[in-house]
């Protein structure tokens, strides 16, 4: 059974907004209390966030779907719904987040790096917010927005500083082991390393991680044996270390041979010129490796290689090796360019940045694309009128008209408002919102106009005074 993956495709969709409440106030003696109908709560998010603890994406291999739960409907009362509880899922240090199309979202290195994968919709809001001097009580609230949906690729580079590359039983497995308390399945046959093993190893004041990458053939980087799956573990170490076989059984192969062909793939995947190198010559302690190993240092050395001669089994020059790792891995560390706070970078729009575009389609369509109308469009109710001209309100505010108007429209003609997949299709008339205007002011109660019984009467008697002096101002005496 698969204990260790690397790369999974995710189903993500965030939480629902909540609709808005249209309320109106009722108690004893307040016949005409007003609207008190509450917001929307706000869907949950998506996160994913670094924990050191996880290791494997193998839970999300077998738990694919993933969704945050929706916001809650707002009430009467004044009383917003609930929020939407936003889900977090942890994944390994090193793993990098990609669309569909294999574009880069996130890289999320170190504990507690996290990135949004799927944003949770706004609550709409209820009718008590969108009240005005204009629209004492609105008969209507928005609606809530869907969350984000969509699908993701997660894939996992280990996080190490010494990578250990080389071809099927090479020793590196071994050499792992030996070098620090990994411990990983050690057999005497090809590829028996399926999964990369990490192992933490102490030499003097500097500790470091160094992990053993499964075995490289010719072709690995377009896709043979397991190189192109596991290549990609090799991008974040900062040494390479060529473990080759000084006792391999095959007539066609020899240490240097072996190194030329790693090397090439290493080349073909490309990203890992910079990388310093450190040769290991493994299995000295059978006879005819050592002699080979005297046999091919020379060659090597010329080449500006460091060779160490080793023997897992033996231990023997592990010493040396783990102390000339260390000194790199500290040389590494020392160049990488200091972490700086975050910065928040703010982009506002341009001035006269409408934020809406309008266009025409080749057959006579006109289509507005924007963030607001869009989201508009998201939050609107279209069986109540009253929304629907609300909407019309927004649109004319924003210059939408003015814009169709430009672009040649006229009346009758087809607007879209939205992508061609999910859009709202209707016949444009000038200066018409709807039909709402059939209704009257809009979002009007024209009872909250109409003055109290006590205020009319002292109105009436004022009305009465003022008349009487008028005719007093106006008596002649005879």
């Amino acid at each position: 059974m698969t204990t260790f993956v690397d790369r999974v495709e995710l189903h993500v969709a965030a939480g629902n907004g909540g609709h808005g409440c249209a309320s109106v106030h009722r108690e004893k003696f307040k016949p005409l209390g007003g609207p008190d109908g509450g917001n929307g709560g706000r869907g949950g998010d998506v996160i994913l966030t670094v924990d050191q603890s996880v290791t494997t994406l193998l839970e999300y291999h077998h738990s694919p779907h993933r969704k945050a739960t929706n916001g809650k409907p707002g009430e009467g009362g004044n009383r917003s719904g609930k929020d939407g509880q936003d889900l977090v899922l942890a994944v390994p240090d090193g793993t990098v987040v990609l669309d569909k199309a294999g574009n880069v979202l996130a890289d999320l290195v170190g504990h507690g790096t996290s990135f949004v994968a799927a944003q949770g919709g706004r609550g709409g809001l209820g009718n008590a917010a969108l009240a005005s001097a204009r629209r004492k009580a609105p008969g209507f609230a928005l609606l809530g927005e869907p969350g984000d949906l969509g699908d993701i690729v997660l894939e996992l580079k280990t996080v190490a500083d010494v990578a250990l590359v080389g071809y099927p039983s090479a020793g590196k497995s071994s050499l792992i082991s030996v070098l620090s308390a990994a411990k990983p399945k050690i057999a005497d046959y090809p590829f028996t390393t399926l999964v990369p093993n990490l192992g933490v190893v102490t030499a003097g004041e500097t500790v470091y991680t160094i992990a053993d990458v499964p075995g490289l053939i010719p072709g690995a980087s377009q896709g043979k044996g397991l190189g192109l799956e596991f290549l990609r573990h090799v991008e974040r170490c900062s040494v390479l270390v060529h473990v080759l076989d000084t006792a391999t059984l095959e007539s066609d192969r020899d240490p240097v041979s072996d190194l030329d062909i790693i090397e090439a793939e290493l080349r073909e995947y490309g990203g890992l010129d910079n990388r310093p190198r450190i040769v290991v010559l493994n299995k000295i302690d059978v006879p005819d490796g050592k002699d080979l190993a005297e046999m091919v240092r020379p060659d090597l050395e010329e080449r500006g290689y460091r060779v160490f001669e080793v023997s897992a089994v033996a231990h023997m020059g592990l010493k040396e090796l783990s102390f000339a790792l260390a000194e790199l891995v500290a040389k590494a560390r020392a160049a990488r360019p200091k972490e700086e706070a975050t910065r928040i970078v703010i982009r506002p729009k341009a001035v006269d940045d409408a934020g809406f575009t309008v266009t025409r389609e080749e057959d006579g369509l006109f289509r507005v694309r924007g963030e607001k109308p869009e989201r508009w469009v998201r939050q609107t109710d279209f069986n109540n009128d009253e929304a629907v001209g609300y909407l019309a309100d927004r649109l004319n505010r924003l210059g939408v008209e003015d814009e169709l108007m430009k672009a040649g429209a006229r009346g009758g003609d087809g607007v879209a408002i939205g992508p061609e997949d999910n859009a709202v299709v209707f016949d444009w008339e000038p200066s018409v919102s709807a039909g709402a205007e059939m209704l009257g002011r809009r979002g009007e109660d024209h009872r909250l106009e109409e003055s109290r019984p006590a205020a009319q009467r002292r109105r009436d008697r004022e009305a009465e005074r003022d008349e009487a002096q008028r005719e007093f101002d106006g008596f002649e005496p005879f």
